[in-house]
């Protein structure tokens, strides 16, 4: 096999951008078709997009919302070490509205009514809709004493990740940061190994030293192995101390410590816990979340739709293809989904082979990054998508370029998502 190369990745990179280049003309329709769709991260911004974009204005877009912009997990951990801030990576939906068309409505979804093809809104207002595209993100298991005023996850961007930031600053020289790594699948795969090379590179530089302690759930690193075995075993050797298989299962949130499975305490001066991830409540109540686990929504891949609910399309994170849970990998869900629906509403069936990129870059050092790359393609046999051989890579190893690079990929995305282009 040939190795992954960088342009390699940089073309890959970009693949998800340019899915199915043509604009549809809905016809036949005895009303304009009305699109709802919930949830303004990469995946509902996306398809709200690009149902009006590809739709050549001949479909309503409803996106609810109950924020007034989207802070970024893409990048959010580099606010930990003060490479970027968190408003300069926070969008509203401003640029949907008024260069696509897109109805932005900011209130909340409390439920699901699949029977009558409509949502109720926290405000007491019906939605009816054709189609509903649900992209609701994460919600968390809960952990026995976690309290996340004081023992931040900083894994929805936003407040959480200000505080985690503002213990760091305060963190004494010398200190240690305890953090712990939930059981897959969970939300951006390298994102936590990430997190404790950018807090072990500030210790370093801010602090004067210190210890970075990594509980992980999981029996082994699970994105990028060689990249990160090599940052925590060499660049930051005698700062992390990595521990694969051992799992939190309670935490003294006032005593920053964390309780393991094998009954090991583990105090820190900061400490950050990420709990395991599942399907929101929203969700669940709809009768949606029916994947083997009982914690995703199972959808078709063809077109994301719901295969609890006809006409419901579930995308980004809370979806269970198997296909990693990550911002980029939404944004290329959610152009397949637009494309599907607006197939079906000409009556036409979705694109019989869809193809998504999953890509990111992670960063290593303050200057330095890594990316990692791999391609979905659904496979008919099985039903699934499946990684495109020799697709799958990650960088050889982390350099000044990759780290400019990753400004470049993240702005592309940002502006793609959220109607700046």
């Amino acid at each position: 096999m040939r190795p992954f190369t960088r342009r390699h990745f940089l073309v890959a990179a970009g693949a998800s951008t340019v899915a199915a280049m043509f604009p549809h003309a809905v016809r036949g329709q005895a009303a304009r078709p009305h699109v709802v769709v919930v949830g303004g991260g990469f995946g509902g911004a996306t398809a709200a997009k690009y149902l009006r974009h590809w739709g050549a204005g001949a479909v309503d877009v409803t996106l609810v919302d109950s924020r007034p912009n989207h802070p970024s997990c893409i990048l959010s951990n580099l606010v930990l070490n003060d490479q970027v801030t968190l408003r300069s990576i926070t969008f509203g939906f401003d640029g949907l509205s008024s260069r696509f068309g897109v109805r932005v409505v900011r209130d909340r979804v409390d439920r699901i009514e699949p029977d009558l093809r409509q949502v109720r809104l926290a405000s007491g207002e019906h939605v009816r809709y054709d189609r509903l595209v649900l992209s609701p993100g994460i919600t968390f298991d809960r952990v026995p004493g976690l309290d996340s005023r004081l023992v931040p996850h900083a894994w929805k961007a936003g407040g959480q990740t200000h505080l985690l930031r503002r213990q760091l600053a305060a963190l004494p020289s010398g200190g240690t940061f305890v953090m712990s790594i939930s059981p897959v699948p969970y939300r951006c795969p390298p994102g936590p190994y990430e997190r404790a090379c950018v807090v072990a590179d500030y210790l370093r530089r801010e602090k004067g030293g210190g210890q970075v302690i990594v509980l992980d759930a999981n029996p082994q690193i699970i994105a990028e192995r060689h990249t990160f075995t090599t940052a925590f075993e060499q660049t930051y050797a005698g700062i992390i101390d990595y521990r694969p298989d051992t799992s939190v299962v309670e935490v003294d949130s006032a005593g920053r410590a964390l309780h393991t499975a094998a009954g090991e305490v583990v105090r820190g001066d900061v400490a950050n816990v990420i709990p395991a991830q599942r399907a929101p409540g929203l969700l669940r109540r709809a009768g949606l979340v029916n994947d083997a686990s009982r914690r995703w929504a199972g959808v078709d891949p063809l077109g994301y739709e719901s295969t609890a609910h006809p006409g419901i399309h579930v995308i980004g994170d809370a979806q269970a293809t198997g296909q990693p849970k990550a911002g980029h990998i939404a944004n290329a869900e959610a152009k397949i989904c637009a494309d599907a629906i607006l197939r079906a509403f000409e009556g036409l069936p979705p694109d019989p082979e869809p193809v998504t990129n999953s890509a990111c870059y992670s960063p290593i050092t303050s200057d330095t990054a890594s990316w990692l790359t791999a391609a979905f393609r659904y496979d008919a046999a099985t039903g699934a998508m499946k990684v495109v051989p020799e697709s799958s890579g990650e960088a050889e190893s982390p350099t000044r370029e990759n780290y400019r690079d990753m400004f470049g990929w993240a702005n592309n995305l940002f502006a793609d998502t959220f109607g700046l282009s």
